[in-house]
């Protein structure tokens, strides 16, 4: 029998650890400052999140949360099996009552794509964390975070020495100058603090419009005359390409060095990050 001393006394314990630090076994609550640089408090273990970016929810899975996800954007399209199985609540433009139906005890999302719909889901005191990164080491660091966030911190531990890993043994090739190209019509371009500009950068290329910050229009002339000696296009487009007046003409296109990505390897920042940096390297080594 516990005595009501015996009670006081471990309440005052409880509360001491409380005011030196202490925390739970499992590790919460714990507080995060994401993206937006809000204090995000989460004060158990979530037992039912929702993911509003294809990148986020690959993490989830990839840090064994399947039975936590319970939503996912309509964007999301891998693991294909374990997708496809849950709610869909909308892409760029999320469904809020979506997402209120999912009753989450937490909802991760990123404010590049997202910010003003993660504040409205906030002003409802829905439980947000927002999360971005735009290069290798930056995704790196957010699978440590979202780890910290869902109680995963091994598995996240293990994933992210495991990716530092292979990204380190990634060579850079030869400097080579290349374009990117997110869309066509009109001409997406990719330039800097996007997270392909920084697996070109590290296999060694040289982006032709790293003058340019994130996914910019720009004139067919601009990229005509910078003559880029590789392309990588982030869609099915290689022959379209090549059928534009003057590009035939581009060292790229006379080397056959036009090549043409899977979005998700070089666009993605979560756990198949490697694999993409990896293909960048390669491609940047092929050929004369």
């Amino acid at each position: 029998m516990v005595t009501r001393p015996a009670r006081r006394l471990a309440g005052w314990l409880a509360a001491s650890l409380a005011l030196i630090g202490g925390a739970p076994a499992d590790g919460f609550p714990v507080t995060i400052r994401d993206a937006t640089g809000t204090a995000v408090v989460i004060p158990t273990a979530p037992r039912r999140i929702v993911s509003l970016a294809p990148s986020v929810t690959e993490i989830l899975f990839a840090l064994g949360l399947d039975r936590e996800v319970v939503g996912v954007s309509d964007a999301d399209d891998y693991p294909p099996d374990k997708v496809r199985a849950r709610a869909r609540i909308g892409g760029v433009i999320i469904s809020v009552e979506g997402v209120i139906a999912l009753r989450p005890d937490l909802v991760i999302g990123m404010p590049s794509l997202q910010h003003d719909q993660l504040a409205r889901l906030r002003a409802l005191r829905l439980p947000v964390l927002a999360v971005d990164a735009a290069s290798v080491d930056e995704t790196i660091s957010q699978i440590r975070l979202l780890g910290r966030a869902t109680g995963r911190l091994d598995r996240a531990a293990a994933l992210a020495e495991a990716l530092e890993g292979r990204a380190r043994q990634v060579r850079p090739a030869a400097r080579r100058t290349v374009y990117i190209e997110a869309w066509s019509e009109p001409i997406l371009a990719v330039g800097r603090g996007t997270l392909a500009d920084d697996m070109v950068r590290r296999a060694g290329g040289i982006n032709i419009l790293g003058d340019r910050q994130g996914y910019a229009q720009v004139p067919a002339e601009v990229v005509l005359a910078r003559n880029p000696q590789v392309v990588l296009m982030l869609y099915p487009g290689k022959e379209r390409l090549r059928t534009r007046p003057g590009w035939r003409a581009m060292d790229a296109v006379r080397a056959d060095r036009v090549y043409e990505l899977p979005t998700s390897l070089v666009s993605r920042p979560g756990p198949r990050v490697a694999d993409g940096l990896a293909l960048v390297a390669r491609l940047l080594q092929a050929g004369p």
